[in-house]
Formats: structure tokens, C-alpha cells, sequence
């Protein structure tokens, strides 16, 4: 007898391949029957009108802290998510140990826009080691399957403390430590390494996070030990590194690096920069050394208050303040040389910097004072034309009056449909890039997948359903070398996402407080989805999560390479 039968579907299998109507039987979570089938299940769903397709793989998540306090890494299972990597960036919480477990939480709250309360109330610490981590997950029973990045910065300020953000050059003695635990993370079931050179990655009090301050050949030497102990992948926020630095550490190790940066987005203002990024991961693919780079499907927006004013973080002056209270960031933002030098650096900016300087893409969201309510829906840009003054001196005026209070709406880059379909088109991109579980005071990216379906398959027409599904599926998982996975044929986890073609789609952000501490993040929820399961346990009927006390998702340690 089969565990589920699902019938009369139309079928996307994820390999390109055109639909077709079909009966799927799985069996102890994996599929086992495809076509008609006459066979008994304990539970069978009726897909009849609707697609089934598996389910989403997403390359790029934070979820490190929340699997620790929510099995289900919500939002992603309701957004048609069945596998998360986490991890990225170099960012994480294991290893660790006891003395640096605050300073990992507090920089993790300013790097990734986290609720820092939230992190302490709600982080387990039942782990310090890497393989003790992976340990804890499987406890934990996450909905969906995980795989996790050895992360530079968490292994530095394991080893180095408060130095981490300090010292560039480690101990000979700590260069080894580092290597043991990048060894030790492969051995337990690590996906890989992963790292950052961003200029937007600062910890808290507005210290630098401990990898971009090394130079690379530190970073290399950690790649190095990782294909020394069985091999994976290499994901990092390239900042302003030159890709032939990246494509070198490539050649040197026989590794694929997938990279992202603000470079690499779409900008209007610079409307070639990212292409040449993209051709030139290609040209170096072409050379034997494997480079991508993960690319957004949406818009980069960002909803802000200068109290936290994150998109601005890697402008000159905005570094050495990111810890202050409003009170301090007031007195800092009335001075005129803080603002000048504000000025300069939007006029010179460099590579990897979100914010490029175009006050036309921020809005007033919602101002805090009801006699300002008129300025709701419209752009800095336009306001300071009305009132003939210069838009910095605008933006920190009005936020001064309103007690740094006034909410923000910034679209910054992957902006313009044209130009960011150049991107999603090209072979030197891999889709993925939601930060889901990261940036939650700003934005919730968590349904790029759904908002693909739905923006670039159905509504523009750009992909056919086939080749949309493929984008969102085997390919991102044959990449990364997630075994059977991403695929809907015989032998391969049933990993599945049920959903109208027609009704596809993500809600508009809103704000809930469901945070540990009673904190408030930024979620969205689906449209059209009728049913996703993990392993053939369905984790979301369409409407609501469905209660499980031990989650079906696999905590993944072995990979194809």
C-alpha cells in the first residue's frame, strides 16, 4: 500500500520537461509510482486542475538561529519551500563556545536586521561544535530539509573572540584551529564553506564581521581544507573582490564558488555593471573553473527608519554609529559635516554598496506625525524639488522631527523588469537569493519562488511553466549536488508543491509579532497553493501548517560532488 497517492495531476517534473497528467504514489518519502495506478494509498489527494511540481530548493537562507526555536522555518513551507541551505554568507551559529555566544547573537543582530531580544530569548544553546549542531536539528525535526555552510566569520569568532573583528592575520596557532573546524564541519555533513568580503556586513557597535577584514588568501587556505576532507561547494558575499580572485581560488581547489554582491543586481543607474558580472562567471566556466552567481528575482526593498537605517550602512560615517541610540544618532544627524560626508560618499560610491544615491527609489512609507501624513506614497527625490532643498538634508530633517520614526520604503537595486530579465535569463546566474530568516525589521523575500511563478511565468510570459519550475528546482539542487532532489520521478524524495498556475503568487509584506520576547518581524503568505509536502509528509494544507511534534525535513550530510 502507498503512504499517498496524489491524482490526475498535471505534472512539472523539474527537468524542462513539458507537463503532462498523471498519478504520483510515494512510499516511505519517496516517489515510487508515476502514471495511472491502481494501487491502495493510506491517503490520497485529487489534484485535478492543479500542478504539482517539487518543491522549491532555496539556496540562500538564515534560518541558523530560528530552526532552534521553529521546527517549521516559517515562512518558507507555507511559500512552497521544501529545502533551505543555511549558513550563507559565513554567517551562523555553530561552532561556538559559551564565552562568545552573546557576541555571535549580537553581531548576527545588526548583520542580518535581527531581533537581537528575539535571538537571546530564543536560540537553544544545546550545541557548540559544528557536528553537535547538525545533531541538534535532527532533534529538532525541521518541515524542511536542511543543509548547512561551514561559515568563516562564525569559525573565526569561535576562535578569536572579540579579535575576530580586529585582527586580520590570525595566530599561526588560530589558522589552525580555524582549519581543524572547517575539517571537522565537512567530516559531520557541511555543505561547504562559505564567507564575506561585503562592504554592508558590520556586526554590532558597528564592528566589521570577522571575515571581511582577512584577506582572501585566508579564505582560500579554509576552501582548501574543505576539498582536502571530502569537498562541497563555496558560497560568498563577494563585495568588492574581483572575480579573478574568485575564479583563482576556483582553479586552485577545483571547487564551484557562487557568489553574490550588489554588483550583480540590476541598477539603472549602472545598467551594464551587472551583466559583465554574469559574463564573466560564464567565461570563467568556459576556463574549467565553476563561478555563478545567485541572483534575485525581485525587487531589493528595504522598509527602514534611520534609527536602523541599514541600506545606508556601508556609506562613509554610517559605520561608526549603527550601535547608537536615537538620542545620539539625533545630535549625529543635525551635524553638517556628518552629512557631508554622507553626500561625497553617495557621489563616489563604491562597488557593493545598495544604495547608489537615486532619492527617487525611497518613499516616505509612513510618516509618524499626523500633520505630515501628505507626504505618504511620495519619493524623497520629488519632495526636496518641492521644497528646493537638497534631498540628504530632506530625508534627515523630517526623520529629526519625527523622533527618527518616520518608516521608509527604499527600492534599491533589481529594479526595471527589462534589465533584471537579462539576469534571469543568463547562464551565469543561479536563482535563488531570498535571505529568508534574515532582515526581518525590512523585508520577508521568503516567496521569490512563488513570485517568479507568478511575475515572470504567468503574468510577463518570460518563462514557460516548464522552464520555470526547472529555474526553481533541479537546477539549484544538481548545482549544489542535493541528492534526489528537485525532481519528480521514480526514486527521488517526494518533495512536492501543489498549486493553481492561475492564482499563484505572494501576499503583500505584513508585520507580525510572533517572535521570541514577543518581537515583530516581517512575513508573507502564499497564493494559490493547495498542499506542500516534505519527504511525503505534507507540512501545509493550502491554508495552515499542519501540526507534526517531529518535522519530515532531512538534515542533509551527503552531497554528490
Amino acid at each position: 500500500m502507498l503512504d499517498l497517492l496524489i491524482r490526475n495531476a498535471a505534472v512539472v517534473d523539474g527537468s524542462g520537461n513539458e507537463p503532462f497528467v498523471s498519478d504520483v504514489g510515494i512510499h516511505q518519502g519517496r516517489i515510487v509510482e508515476l502514471g495511472n495506478t491502481g494501487r491502495a494509498a493510506e491517503k490520497v489527494v485529487d489534484a485535478d486542475g492543479l500542478t504539482l511540481a517539487p518543491g522549491i530548493v532555496d539556496l540562500h537562507t538564515h534560518y541558523d538561529a530560528q530552526v532552534t526555536w521553529d521546527k517549521v522555518l516559517s515562512p518558507s513551507p507555507a511559500l512552497g519551500v521544501t529545502t533551505v541551505v543555511m549558513g550563507n554568507c559565513g554567517f551562523g551559529i555553530a561552532p561556538n563556545r559559551p564565552a562568545v555566544q552573546d557576541l555571535i547573537l549580537r553581531n548576527l543582530s545588526v548583520v542580518e536586521g535581527m531581533d537581537l531580544e528575539a535571538l537571546r530569548c530564543g536560540v537553544d544553546w544545546r550545541f557548540q561544535s559544528f557536528p553537535e549542531y547538525l545533531e541538534a536539528l535532527r532533534k529538532i525535526g525541521p518541515y524542511p530539509n536542511v543543509a548547512v555552510f561551514a561559515g568563516h566569520s562564525v569559525i573565526r569568532t569561535a576562535v578569536m573572540g572579540d579579535g575576530a573583528s580586529v585582527r586580520d592575520v590570525p595566530t599561526t596557532a588560530e589558522l589552525a584551529e580555524m582549519k581543524n573546524l572547517v575539517a571537522e564541519a565537512i567530516d559531520a555533513g557541511a555543505v561547504g564553506v562559505s564567507g564575506s568580503y561585503s562592504l554592508n556586513h558590520c556586526g554590532y557597535g558597528g564592528v566589521p564581521m570577522p571575515s571581511t577584514i582577512t584577506g582572501i588568501d585566508e579564505f582560500s587556505e579554509l576552501v582548501g581544507v574543505m576539498m582536502e576532507n571530502g569537498g562541497g561547494v563555496v558560497q560568498i558575499a563577494a563585495g568588492a573582490t574581483p572575480l579573478d580572485k574568485l575564479e583563482a581560488v576556483s582553479q586552485e581547489h577545483g571547487c564551484a564558488i557562487f557568489q553574490q554582491s550588489p554588483a550583480a543586481m540590476y541598477n539603472e543607474q549602472d545598467p551594464k555593471r551587472a551583466l559583465s558580472v554574469y559574463d564573466a562567471c560564464v567565461k570563467a566556466r568556459n576556463r574549467g573553473n565553476p563561478l555563478y552567481t545567485q541572483v534575485a528575482c525581485q525587487p531589493v526593498s528595504f522598509d527602514f527608519t534611520l534609527d536602523n537605517a541599514y541600506p545606508f550602512f556601508s556609506h562613509d560615517g554610517f559605520s561608526e554609529v549603527k550601535s547608537y541610540d536615537a538620542k545620539r544618532l539625533k545630535k549625529v544627524f543635525q551635524d553638517s559635516d556628518f552629512r557631508e560626508r554622507f553626500r561625497r560618499s553617495l557621489s563616489n560610491p563604491r562597488p557593493g554598496m545598495i544604495f547608489l544615491g537615486n532619492w527617487d527609489r525611497v518613499t516616505v512609507a509612513v510618516p509618524a506625525r499626523p500633520e505630515n501624513r501628505g507626504l505618504s506614497g511620495k519619493t524623497i527625490g520629488e519632495l526636496s524639488k518641492e521644497r528646493s532643498v537638497d534631498p540628504v538634508d530632506f530625508i534627515f530633517d523630517l526623520s529629526i522631527e519625527e523622533d527618527l520614526e518616520t518608516r521608509f520604503i527604499g527600492e534599491f537595486l533589481n529594479v526595471g523588469d527589462e534589465g533584471v530579465l537579462q539576469l534571469l535569463r543568463h547562464d551565469g546566474g543561479v536563482l535563488t537569493l531570498s535571505d529568508a530568516g534574515a532582515h526581518l525589521v525590512f523585508m520577508c523575500d521568503a516567496g521569490f519562488g512563488l513570485h517568479f511563478l507568478s511575475k515572470w511565468v504567468r503574468d510577463r510570459g518570460d518563462f514557460s511553466l516548464a522552464e520555470g519550475v526547472r529555474r526553481l528546482t533541479s537546477h539549484p539542487a544538481d548545482l549544489y549536488g542535493l541528492r534526489n532532489r528537485g525532481r519528480i520521478r521514480k526514486g527521488a524524495h517526494a518533495d512536492l508543491l501543489i498549486f493553481d498556475p492561475d492564482e499563484v503568487g505572494v501576499t503583500a509584506p505584513e508585520r507580525v509579532s510572533d517572535l521570541p520576547g514577543g518581537g515583530t518581524r516581517t512575513i508573507r503568505r502564499s497564493l494559490g497553493v493547495h498542499g506542500v509536502f516534505v519527504n511525503g509528509v505534507e507540512v501545509f494544507d493550502g491554508k495552515d501548517y499542519v501540526e507534526h511534534a517531529i518535522g519530515p525535513g532531512d538534515v542533509l550530510d551527503s552531497f554528490d560532488r
